[in-house]
């Protein structure tokens, strides 16, 4: 895979946080959290997953496991190990990867709008993963773009994070959208949830229509000793629907000892 591309403000923060985007986004989704890490002191690395942002996608095997050796690879190159993991919805798919099969470079995991596996529990559920997965398909990027984005940012005062996160999925490289779409609806964790030992917070938009949150509570029963957060007025984007909401628990979970 080509070098990644990847957002680090704060080089000489102490321990990094590494933090991972959603599908079709890129590492600006932390935009909102950067500054309050930075002032904490910590060292936020926002990455490009390959094929998402400015880091190339080579055309041969996307999976999770693969994304997460990436991520635990730069994180080491870096010299920045052991460090806070947070992953945002696919971002937090790759979070619990990494924590299964590198423990000994986590400190703490936070899982943000997230699941052990997709099943939805209702119709409407079903029926918007298999539009977004027909339109990915067929009509392109672009069109799957603006579908996704009117879900995520329904409000009209959210308009400009909308027409971003229309501008971003559409620059995706459509065969690592495609791969990550598949192996998200593979996903199955339930089973190894009791291995992560890294202390964990499980963070929920009370309105996230996207992973709804009796579906993000098969984490909190899997991970020993999690916790949950839920934030109220913030849908599936929580750190950008509910910014200083977001900071503020993040911090606090970080900094406990």
């Amino acid at each position: 895979m080509k070098p990644l591309h990847f957002l680090d403000p704060n080089p000489e923060g102490r321990p990094a946080v590494l933090l991972l985007h959603g599908l079709g986004a890129d590492a600006s989704s932390w935009t909102l959290q950067m500054p309050a890490l930075t002032e904490a002191g910590f060292r936020p690395i926002a990455p490009d997953v390959p094929g998402f942002g400015a880091s190339p996608y080579d055309g041969h095997g996307w999976n999770i496991k693969r994304m997460a050796a990436e991520m635990a690879d730069l994180l080491q190159r870096l010299g920045s190990v052991p460090a806070h993991v947070v992953g945002l919805s696919m971002g937090g798919i790759i979070a619990q990867q990494f924590a299964l099969d590198t423990p000994a470079l986590i400190r703490k995991l936070v899982l943000v709008s997230t699941f052990a596996v997709l099943l939805p529990d209702a119709l409407n559920g079903w029926l918007y993963f298999l539009q977004r997965f027909i339109l990915v398909n067929t009509l392109g990027l672009s069109v799957q773009a603006q579908t996704v984005a009117r879900h995520i940012f329904p409000d009209p005062d959210k308009a400009p994070f909308r027409e971003m996160l229309v501008d971003t999925i559409s620059r995706a490289d459509p065969r690592a959208y495609r791969r990550a779409m598949t192996c998200l609806g593979l996903f199955n964790s339930v089973h190894h949830l009791g291995e992560i030992k890294a202390p964990t917070l499980v963070v929920t938009g009370e309105e996230d229509s996207t992973v709804p949150p009796d579906r993000q509570y098969l984490l909190l029963k899997g991970i020993p000793d999690a916790r949950q957060v839920r934030i109220p007025d913030a849908g599936h984007a929580a750190p950008i629907d509910q910014p200083e909401i977001f900071n503020r628990k993040l911090l606090e979970f970080l900094r406990e000892e």
